[in-house]
């Protein structure tokens, strides 16, 4: 399986990706920039340097393309993977509330022989009540489900953060896999949503939980975003959580607690 370490600049950062509509060529097309609120169906292209849509895709993480959408206060996440027609239009579901939202086309095109992740805005109608970014917090909580993150995120190497996941106080050790893991982790950089590219350390041969590492650089100190998919019991649950990266030599990242 074929994993995004290789979107580094060789400067010990990551670059992130999502924060330009078009590159290298390849354009993310919305059929509709302005929706409604509510579950809405969006459909959209990647248009390629020849101008028409693209067809042939890498297939990485197991799916051809990873749609996420989340509003600009980093509410509202979703990852959702959409069907392809013969034309070249995508299409999926999301439920969508009134604001700004961030719509990332997660892709490797097969002609250009790497991945690549294109971001654009959309905006749905309504009132908008933005919601402040939530503190820094090393534990998040899903109904009945808890997920503690252990490590620290720096700019000064690859980081090793590891998600336990427990059910009412419990350890899951039997996680199904998802995404060719156990989990699938994305980190956005507060402030301009800023996409990395965080891969998993081992696949579905590994323990199936209640740990999930993943490896990950940020490539600037700051507040970051980070949700865990993870799957049990034949349901895909979010957990998200608030982080802050430092800068060269790392330190305990929730600072104040």
């Amino acid at each position: 399986m074929n994993d995004h370490a290789h979107h580094t600049t060789g400067h010990g950062g990551a670059r992130p990706g999502g924060l330009a509509v078009s590159e290298d060529g390849y354009t993310l097309e919305l059929d509709a920039p302005i929706l409604a609120s509510g579950t809405q169906r969006v459909a959209f292209r990647i248009i390629g340097p020849d101008g028409r849509p693209v067809t042939a895709f890498e297939r990485e993480h197991e799916k051809e393309l990873h749609f996420i959408a989340v509003r600009r206060d980093t509410t509202g996440f979703q990852h959702v993977h959409p069907v392809r027609d013969e034309t070249g239009t995508w299409s999926t579901e999301l439920t969508l509330t009134p604001g700004a939202w961030r719509f990332f086309a997660d892709i490797h095109p097969s002609a250009l022989g790497r991945t690549l992740t294109l971001g654009a805005d959309a905006s749905v109608g309504g009132l908008y009540e933005p919601r402040p970014l939530p503190e820094d917090t090393a534990t998040a909580g899903i109904g009945e489900y808890t997920v503690t993150l252990k490590g620290e995120l720096t700019t000064a190497a690859a980081s090793r953060l590891t998600l336990t996941v427990s059910r009412d106080g419990v350890p899951v050790t039997d996680l199904q896999p998802y995404l060719g893991a156990y989990g699938h982790l994305v980190a956005l950089r507060a402030g301009d949503l800023g996409y990395l590219h965080v891969h998993p350390e081992s696949g579905v041969d590994a323990v199936p939980g209640p740990d999930i590492t993943f490896v990950v650089v940020a490539p600037t100190g700051g507040v970051y975003r980070l949700y865990l998919d993870f799957q049990h019991h034949g349901v895909v649950r979010t957990a998200d959580f608030t982080v802050r990266a430092t800068d060269g030599d790392a330190h305990d990242y929730h600072g104040h607690h």
